[in-house]
């Protein structure tokens, strides 16, 4: 059988096609997305359960044209092979070549940039309002949102607004019953009642005006071609419910879904994960956490955790299989995660809401409004902080320290390793009078041994940890750990002095005011925003006490960091171990 997707280079290809031929496609299209995500990694079910629906989509609707829209953009692999990205797909997430995610200024196809999820329905509802109001009204406007994301607040939104009006767009819910990890909440059991024939009540969607359609099979690709036509001549809101399976047509993904959304390197005949060498590691931090939290909770019986949605992710998963009852995933309802800590903090429980960096960004009003104005101790514990690598710039973390070190009441922490981790959990579920914010990185720490007895630590304590005469490096988190190395390589007669602020907020004042007396020159390290952050408060608190050394601040410049991997993203962003090292070399 001739090949077909060798000659789909856009999706006016595609339209040229005989029906028939689509579904060679399919098998073609999966082949390939396993063949290089097989080899160099990036996120798999999504993207194999949406293969059908790509191929209708851009059969049917005129992109780009047409405006569509994948939420998140985990499922947008298909989408982007078949839009001209396919000779350069295997660059995907790779420093230099194309996002793992949706992006404007990549394609003409990409309408909107889509890393974090629930946004597609009000980005599309903008677009199909701006079409009205200038007069477009043939356009059409499509979002791919899934069942996990559509319960988000923002997603409800978007539907409860587009509604009330008469915009052209069409809301495809993809329920295949997972985001990363399984789908939860109401909306999941309606949902399901809904596929099993067993809703009662009037449908959900038909109650807030859309013309709904479905459910019906996202894999039978003549069915979902022709329902799209048909909703096409349809004027006003529309949603159609399709039913997929995450991972289709790769038995291991299908089978193992929460690991094969990016499983890593795999057998792209069999499946099977690809072994890495046996040897001794170091955990990953979110284990760290994951791991202590249940040996803190099972002797604190107050303690509570919380997560949006990222139970496997951030290893509340330990939890939540140890203590369910005081484990609670609550969907990708950010905002809901930190309110509903601050109302458990508010009556007595002691509440770990476990949040990645850049998603705690989505609930920013309630940290302040909900949390610190009234002062009440949530621990939150932020995963993926400082840069994560190939998801690239709507996951970094580096804008937590500048946005919260602002906030009244609330505490910032970041340990240099794992035992300052274990030793602030527990040191904060002694009883704060404050909220608490703990941010430790992506991967893996560096000691192997970390299980040990934990102490209480000094709240708003550095410490020394090199004695030196001639410059202080000052760190905060664990890319103190490359300070001490860049010390170590210079010799101990360099006149390096080092000293680690876990606590950003309060600072040490007391040890800051002896380092700003001594030294002339003064570096400050941090995996955070130059702007506003560890380094800022340094230099504010220098100015504020009269004094005015030299201080070289090397953070996370002004620009959104690519995607690419960790140790390449250190050196684009200036705080890699070679440019440090330079900058010091040249006062010694």
């Amino acid at each position: 059988m001739t090949a077909i997707l060798e000659h789909i280079n856009t999706p006016q290809d595609l339209r040229t096609l005989n029906p028939k031929d689509l579904e060679q496609l399919t098998i073609e299209l999966r082949e390939f997305i396993i063949d290089i995500v097989s080899a160099k990694e990036g996120h798999l079910g999504a993207s194999l359960g949406v293969v059908e629906l790509t191929i209708a989509l851009h059969y049917v609707f005129n992109t780009p044209i047409d405006k569509l829209i994948w939420d998140v953009g985990h499922q947008a692999y298909g989408h982007k092979i078949l839009t001209g990205r396919k000779s350069i797909f295997e660059t995907n997430r790779q420093f230099g070549g194309i996002s793992g995610f949706p992006k404007m200024e990549e394609s003409i196809y990409d309408a909107f940039g889509t890393g974090h999820s629930s946004t597609s329905i009000s980005a599309l509802l903008g677009m199909a309002l701006s079409a009205q109001l200038q007069g477009n009204i043939h356009r059409q406007h499509i979002a791919v949102i899934g069942d996990a994301s559509i319960a988000s607040g923002m997603a409800f939104e978007g539907l409860n607004h587009a509604g009330v009006t008469n915009a052209n767009i069409l809301i495809v819910l993809n329920d295949n019953a997972m985001g990363i990890d399984p789908s939860v909440g109401a909306l999941k059991k309606y949902l399901t009642n809904v596929k099993t024939g067993t809703a009662k009540e009037e449908n959900i969607f038909e109650c807030l005006n859309f013309h709904y359609t479905g459910p019906i099979d996202g894999h039978n690709l003549p069915i979902l071609v022709k329902e799209l036509e048909r909703l096409k001549k349809i004027e006003g809101p529309k949603l159609l419910h399709i039913i997929t399976t995450k991972g289709k047509g790769l038995k291991s993904a299908e089978e193992n879904q929460v690991v094969y959304h990016a499983p890593g390197k795999f057998n792209k005949q069999t499946g099977e994960l690809q072994k890495k060498e046996p040897q001794q590691q170091a955990p990953k931090y979110q284990d760290v956490f994951g791991k202590t939290l249940v040996e803190l909770a099972l002797k604190n019986e107050k303690i509570v955790g919380i997560t949006p949605a990222m139970p496997t992710g951030s290893s509340l998963k330990f939890m939540m299989d140890a203590l369910p009852e005081r484990a609670f995933d609550v969907g990708i309802a950010e905002q809901h995660a930190v309110t509903i800590a601050a109302g458990m903090a508010a009556d007595g429980l002691i509440p770990f809401c476990n949040i990645y960096s850049t998603f705690l960004q989505r609930a920013y009003d309630q940290v302040i409004h909900d949390v610190a104005i009234q002062n009440l101790p949530v621990i939150f514990c932020l995963d993926r902080a400082g840069l994560v690598g190939e998801d690239g710039p709507t996951h970094h973390g580096v804008f937590d320290i500048a946005y919260l070190r602002c906030i009244p009441n609330l505490m910032v922490f970041s340990p240099l390793n794992e035992i300052e981790l274990r030793n602030i959990m527990y040191t904060a579920q002694l009883g704060l009078n404050h909220p608490i914010a703990i941010r430790y990185p992506r991967g893996r720490g560096g000691i192997l041994k970390w299980q040990k007895p934990m102490s209480q630590m000094t709240i708003g304590k550095g410490e020394l940890l090199k004695e030196g005469s001639k410059i202080a490096i000052l760190t905060t988190g664990p890319i103190g750990n490359m300070a001490a190395e860049i010390s170590n390589e210079l010799g101990s007669n360099s006149g390096i002095a080092h000293y680690n602020f876990p606590f950003i907020k309060p600072l040490d004042e007391e040890l800051l005011t002896k380092i700003v007396q001594k030294f002339d020159h003064i570096i400050t390290i941090e995996d955070g925003s130059a702007i506003g952050g560890f380094g800022s408060a340094i230099l504010e608190f220098s100015n504020n006490i009269g004094i005015h050394k030299i201080i070289k601040i090397f953070g996370i410049p002004d620009f959104f960091i690519p995607h690419g991997d960790t140790e390449r993203l250190y050196k684009e962003a200036g705080i890699d171990k070679m440019s440090v090292k330079k900058y010091v070399q040249q006062f010694l």
